[in-house]
């Protein structure tokens, strides 16, 4: 009988652990960098013109730029995007985090410490022939959350008024909260200490200066005067949302692949969303489409109509068009260039978010995504098991796989240490079916890059090219047991709508994801790639520096190929920098000062880094 109780206990116990383990397996995280902004030559703050702007002001964000516009702000520290948020006012936002004009942290050293993060400026604006009995309003729509983490009680939300005196003074704070829909602030410009003639509002964010993790969308705001605490009807109609793509699944593919297959591949339609911000409209809308390489018209422009309700969203349909063009090679880029546009019967008559470009691009890459991430997605792993991730891809016609690219989120402290393999199936074993993992390719021990690209993904040339069948194949990561109870933060594109064709392994079982959006993994196809550049000095510090002894009490000696001086950092795993400076072979660095326990060391050449170390202070 006691034998039987043990084993009930243990079978309960390995339920209970089980049950636990599978409890939250997948996670979203936040992005601890902007590559966007990363390293872009981002302007400096602008001269205050000596002519001040006049009234009215306006600004809805509608722009292909990354930064706000320099003739009406002067700082650069907010993300101009349309990805960041849920159902803007009009495409378009200021998005507030905690990221630098760089896209990296205000302060990459603490997480805890609460402060001012992103400000944004306006210009000069001459108010000195204004008074109270003008009646100016200044109003503005504004979201926490959208696409990103909603900021919490501390991570407030903050506007200032500048005086005569030249202080600027809070005149209006809200608090963190979670996902809303774009609510509108009007505030009475009463003070006469604002009515002079260089008048500026300022916005900005209180946030943990260490994460991205608290979001705020600013869009519409609107200076004039004449205006009163009702007037929050807006006159103006315009885009929402970009529209969707012409492909039906993934969002780039190579165009030889499209060409097999156009009618499977080809979406049915185009849709897009349309924001009336006044009284009942019928606008009239267009559509239409160009091969850029052969100047080809796809699609002669369309004219159709549409009747908005009052203050309401208004969705669009464009039927997809059918011409294609033969591809002059197998392997060349073909680029789809398709332009929506709309008049109405309101509104300015002078504002851009009444026309979209978009691109479609065939390539040579397979994708989801759109090639932003608004989060970072990582799996949960268990001491002695491995985790994987795994993407399902289908290809018409067969093709040669020549590496991967992947988005990586950044990490605090750093992954950059981290190993993990690229793996290559055929079948995975209870998906769709299948009995058993059927494993073709395997690329072993890569570590996660984070680059300054056009397109922000790091490249892994295989080292042999894999050829696939035409039909369904599975690519992704697979993680080492010893990677640590988190594993590597991957781009996640949130805008991604559907299925995101994921499976994640960390219990010996594959399980679809529930997470939604695009894991940004994009499988790399046809002729012969190249690998995210790494120098021949940087590649022999990353495979053979290191250091002794280990663990260490007061010092320790760097090792590394040849006799140029290197740079070193010592860093604790909360991520500071605690020792830092050159270094050459052989040289020996004190640690005595460093408190006992665990730090990551590296060494720099040529710019590029080598693998962390682990140290152990004792």
């Amino acid at each position: 009988m006691k034998t039987n109780k043990i084993i009930i206990f243990t079978t309960l116990f390995l339920q209970l652990f089980i049950a636990t383990a599978l409890l939250a397996q997948e996670h979203k995280g936040p992005l601890v960098c902007n590559p966007e902004l990363f390293n872009k030559n981002a302007a400096p703050q602008q001269a205050q013109k000596k002519t001040a702007l006049s009234l009215p002001f306006f600004e809805d964000f509608t722009s292909y730029d990354l930064y706000p516009d320099a003739a009406k702000w002067v700082e650069n520290q907010v993300y101009i995007n349309n990805t960041m948020c849920v159902s803007p006012v009009s495409r378009g936002v200021a998005t507030f985090d905690a990221l630098n004009p760089l896209g990296l942290p205000w302060n990459p050293f603490s997480n805890s410490a609460f402060n001012f993060a992103d400000s944004l400026t306006s210009k000069p604006i001459d108010l000195s022939t204004y008074s109270a009995a003008d009646s100016l309003y200044l109003s503005f729509f504004y979201q926490p959350q959208g696409n990103g983490f909603y900021p919490l009680r501390d991570d407030s939300f903050m506007l200032f008024l500048r005086d005569r005196y030249g202080n600027f003074k809070r005149t209006w704070k809200i608090e963190g909260s979670s996902v809303q829909p774009f609510t509108q602030v009007m505030i009475p410009i009463t003070d006469s200490l604002y009515f002079h003639n260089n008048f500026q509002f300022r916005f900005v964010n209180i946030a943990a200066l260490n994460y991205s993790d608290a979001i705020w969308n600013l869009d519409y705001i609107r200076l004039d005067a004449h205006r009163n605490i009702g007037d929050t009807a807006i006159g103006d109609v315009g885009f929402s949302s970009s529209p969707t793509f012409l492909l039906n699944d993934y969002t780039a593919m190579p165009y030889r692949q499209f060409y097999a297959n156009p009618s499977a591949e080809r979406a049915s339609s185009y849709k897009d969303s349309v924001h009336n911000l006044t009284s009942a409209q019928t606008i009239t809308h267009h559509f239409s489409a160009t091969d850029l390489g052969s100047g080809t018209v796809l699609q002669a422009p369309t004219t159709a109509t549409a009747t908005l309700p009052a203050t309401s969203t208004h969705g669009l349909t464009n039927t997809a068009y059918t011409t294609t063009v033969s591809p002059g090679s197998a392997f060349q880029k073909v680029v789809f260039e398709n332009k929506f546009w709309f008049e109405s019967t309101t509104g300015t008559g002078t504002l851009p978010n009444d026309t979209i470009v978009k691109q479609q691009v065939f390539d040579n890459y397979l994708a989801y995504d759109d090639g932003s991430a608004e989060q970072s997605y990582y799996i949960t792993l268990l001491p002695t098991l491995p985790g994987k991730i795994s993407i399902e891809y289908h290809l018409n016609v067969p093709d040669t796989m020549q590496g991967m690219a992947i988005y990586f989120g950044r990490q605090v402290p750093s992954a950059s240490y981290k190993s993990f393999d690229i793996q290559l199936y055929s079948s995975l074993a209870g998906v769709n079916g299948a009995s058993a993992d059927h494993l073709i390719y395997q690329q072993y021990d890569c570590n996660p890059g984070y680059p300054d690209t056009i397109n922000h993904f790091w490249v892994y040339k295989f080292e042999t090219p894999v050829p696939l069948p035409a039909g369904t194949f599975y690519a992704g990561v697979f993680m080492p047991a010893e990677s640590g109870d988190d594993s590597l933060y991957f781009g996640l594109d949130m805008n991604r709508i559907g299925g995101n064709h994921a499976y994640y392994n960390v219990l010996a079982t594959w399980s679809p994801s529930t997470i939604q959006g695009a894991i940004m993994m994009r499988p790399l196809l046809g002729q012969n790639i190249t690998s995210s550049h790494i120098t021949d000095a940087a590649v022999a510090v990353k495979k053979t520096w290191s250091i002794a002894p280990n663990p260490a009490y007061d010092e320790v000696n760097v090792y590394f190929p040849g006799d140029d001086v290197a740079n070193y950092t010592i860093c604790n795993l909360q991520g500071q920098t605690v020792l830092s400076g050159k270094v050459t072979t052989g040289a020996k660095l004190d640690v005595s000062k460093l408190p006992a326990g665990m730090y990551l060391v590296n060494v720099y050449e040529d710019g590029v880094a080598g693998v962390p170390q682990k140290l152990i202070k004792l």
